[in-house]
């Protein structure tokens, strides 16, 4: 039992002394970085789909 809140005690003191966290600023930055990135690869993702859709259409519509 003493390793285990020990080593909560050791979890908690990290968290608030050694851990660097962002800035509201730095926050809100990387927010936008990953909407973006998330954005631009649905996207992608999206064109993807829609020529390989249209590619197999017409291999399939020679076979008809």
């Amino acid at each position: 039992m003493d390793k285990i809140s020990n080593y909560f005690r050791e979890s908690y003191q990290e968290l608030t002394e050694k851990v660097t966290w962002p800035t509201w600023l730095q926050l809100q930055q990387s927010t936008v970085i990953v909407l973006v990135a998330t954005i631009i690869i649905t996207f992608l993702v999206w064109i993807m789909d829609f020529v390989s859709q249209n590619i197999l259409k017409a291999i399939y519509s020679l076979y008809k």
